[in-house]
Formats: C-alpha cells, structure tokens, sequence
C-alpha cells in the first residue's frame, strides 16, 4: 500500500532538504548531529543547558571525540545549531533522543529524561515525522511508553508518524570506531518506521542493520553490554581466585589468550566505569523482575564488579601492613580518575568509589590525571597535581587508570610502594609492585 507521508518523508532525507532535531547534546547526541551536519542535511540540538547551548553555536566542542574545529565549520555553515527552546521542535523532519536513562538509588531504571524529552516531543508534533529513541533501555520502553504519548493527538504511527529505536554505541575515546562506522541497529515499531529511520542513519552511517521490532533492538543494545559486565565479572572473580591460589592472573590470561579459538580475553581491574556496562545489564534485570524471572548471570556480575574497589582497599591495606603501615594516616596517591584509559570521563569510574573508601578509613588522599584535572564528585573535591612529589612523598600510589602518557618506569622507580590494578606496569619487576 502506498504511504504518501512516508515517501515524502524519505525523499526529503534523501535530498538533503530533511531537518535533524537531536534532543540532548552529551557523549551521544553531539557526535550524531556532527555527522548529520557533515551529510549535509541541517541539524537542531535541543538541550536545557543554556552553557552547552551557546557554546556550541560559538563552534566549540565540549567532547572529546568532536573537534571545535569540525563542529565550529559546520555552525558557520549554518548546518548545525542548538536551541534551549522546544518549540522548533514542530520544524524538524526527524527527531532523535539521546537523553541519559541512569539508574535511580534503589538500583531501577530512572526514565524520567526520556519521558521528559518524548513529552516535548509530542507537545509540537505533526505530521510527517520520524522520531527514533536512542537512549538505552529496557525491552518495550518504545512501544509501552514513547508510542501511547505520541499517538496523543490521533496521528497513526506507521502512516502519520514513524517511530523506531536505535541503540546508540559510543565508545568514548576510541579512535577506530566512532559514529560514521560504528554499524547502526534500527527496529521500526511498523516497517514503514524501520524503512524511514534506515533512510535516516543511511545518510550519516555507513552501515545500517535492521531487525524485527524495537524490543529487538533494544534488547541488542542491553545483550551487548551484558556480554561484557558478564564476562568481566568472571575475570573479576578469576583474579579472586588466582589471590587465594597464589597464581598470577595476569600470566593466566595472557596465555589464555594464545588460544587461536574459543577463548576472548578479558582484564580484571579496580570496577566497572562508564555510563553503559555498569548500568544496562541492571536495565534488563529489573524488566525481567516484572516477568518473574531472575537473571541470575545480570545480579552476580554486578555484585562482583561493584566489589572491586573494596578488593583494592583490601590488598592496599594488606601491602600498607606488610611495611608496617595502616590505611588511616596514609599519604596515599592514586594514578588516574577517569572510568578508562585516554579519556576525560569520570561517569561511574571505580577511582570516586576507591577515594571514598580510602577517605572513610581515614586516608590522605591525592591523585594524578591530566584528563581529569578536577574531581568534584559525590562528595570529593581534590585536584589533579604533578604526580613526580607526591609520587616520591606517598606511602602507597595506586593505578586505577592506565593512561597511556604516563612514565611507569619512572613512577615505579620514585615509588616507595605501587598497587597496580590494571597491569600498566607489565613487564617491570621491582618489590615495590602489588599487582591486583
């Protein structure tokens, strides 16, 4: 059957007349509507924050993996630009919501973004527009929640509007993949919606999969990330394990890894960082509760990986005895703060749980990250210094983020005792070192 709504829809996008409204501009939205930008078609980034707003229409990037000066070229052709009112809402062709979905404090999912940005949405909708969630979440959220707020007004999804989810797949920091070749799963509520989103992504991504429905891909998106809470709690515990066997886990894995087949290696380390990998699976969990099933494989992982930062403080406190020092009292320097390796990021970084269990226990606290130059998160508020003083000065300096400027050799070197949590100093043999 013939969808004149569609055809016209899709024949804008494949012109390059389309308008692309983005609502949030963090880790996600900003790259996607850069891309966007970059495949000509004309972009609008709604956000509440008037700060981020204006300094994206003065061309400056507030991500690490935007340029100012790609975004900066852009604004100045008038290809991209951001708004704190809502209202333009009703002037784009397709609508994109890339809001943060974190978890509340009793561990279950906090939609509220979502919800907020929908309910923009469908305040000044017409017809004629695709809107895709991008956001992660639970298996149904698209059709349960975002299509009854959209249909609202009597527009029929799959003939007046269009409606899809897309997981988004940002991986901060990484220099291979980034937007335009990360592939793009998309599952359409109707196919008419698949077929309208895919003609979308096709114009900024170079590879786009569909698949059946949007509980589909939403539950791609939630598998991908469990996939790696779970296998990285089974390293978690290995590492466990090889303490109590007195084998190295890092020897383990490492020829592990020499297996050609049947074998991925994963790393233990200091907890779980970031805003997907400690989160989603838990995402999938609660959903499951409302079905009566437990996913058992979701709840140890994350009880494992949450427990890391006290293991640290536990074989810090083991080594501080060792020399004849406790925990309290302790001039104690931590190397790095961010969730991961060359990134500026500290969302969910296993360094705020560590410092506020080392400050508990009554330690002085300093830590090094050029990244990271301040660190005002629940509670703390310290500052990145030179970590060569207070490296020589510290009774005990810990790496929970192996940043890849960092002279280990040096630091090991100045160090009176060194607890490595990520393997950075692999290959260094000094008595100072406790490796995880």
């Amino acid at each position: 059957m013939a969808n004149s709504t569609l055809d016209t829809l899709t024949a804008r996008i494949s012109s390059g007349d389309a308008r692309v409204g983005i609502l949030g501009l963090g880790y996600v939205g900003l790259p996607l509507a850069v891309e966007f930008g970059a495949a000509g078609l004309s972009v609008t980034g709604f956000d509440i924050s008037e700060a981020k707003v204006a300094g994206l229409n003065r061309g400056e990037s507030y991500i690490q993996d935007v340029a100012s000066e790609r975004l900066k070229e852009l604004v100045d052709k008038g290809k991209v630009k951001a708004t704190t009112d809502f209202s333009h809402i009703s002037e784009c062709d397709a609508l994109i919501i890339c809001v943060p979905t974190p978890l509340s404090k009793t561990k279950d999912p906090d939609l509220s973004m979502v919800v907020s940005a929908a309910r923009r949405i469908a305040d000044h909708m017409r017809a004629g527009q695709l809107v895709v969630l991008e956001s992660t979440t639970y298996p149904g959220t698209t059709d349960e929640l975002i299509l009854p707020m959209l249909s609202e007004k009597g527009l029929k999804v799959g003939v007046d509007f269009f409606l899809a989810f897309s997981p988004e797949r940002v991986d901060p920091g990484n220099v291979k993949f980034q937007t335009h070749n990360t592939p793009k799963v998309i599952g359409g509520v109707t196919p008419a919606c698949g077929e309208a989103a895919t003609t979308l992504y096709k114009k900024a991504v170079e590879t786009v999969i569909g698949v059946s429905s949007p509980r589909a891909a939403e539950m791609v998106k939630l598998l991908e990330n469990t996939f790696r809470s779970v296998n990285i709690g089974l390293v978690n515990e290995v590492a466990l394990m090889c303490r109590r066997l007195g084998v190295n886990v890092w020897e383990v894995i490492d020829a592990a890894a020499t297996k050609p087949f049947g074998f991925m290696a994963f790393y233990p380390g200091p907890g779980l960082g970031g805003h997907c990998i400690p989160i989603d699976p838990l995402y999938l969990s609660w959903k499951l509760k409302t079905l009566n099933y437990r996913a058992r494989f979701i709840e140890l992982a994350s009880e494992i990986n949450a427990g890391m930062p006290e293991y640290v403080v536990e074989r810090l406190a083991e080594a501080l005895n060792e020399r004849e020092r406790s925990v309290r009292g302790s001039r104690i320097h931590i190397m790095g703060a961010a969730y991961k390796k060359d990134i500026e990021d500290v969302r969910e970084s296993p360094a705020v749980d560590f410092i506020k269990l080392l400050l508990a226990k009554g330690a002085k606290v300093t830590y090094t990250d050029s990244w990271v130059p301040s660190l005002e998160h629940e509670g703390i508020d310290l500052r990145s210094i030179d970590a060569v003083p207070a490296v020589e000065t510290a009774d005990a300096v810990v790496i929970i983020t192996d940043h890849s400027n960092v002279p280990y050799a040096d630091l090991v070197g100045r160090a009176r005792l060194v607890l490595d949590a990520r393997n950075a100093t692999r290959g260094l043999n000094s008595p100072n070192i406790v490796r995880l």
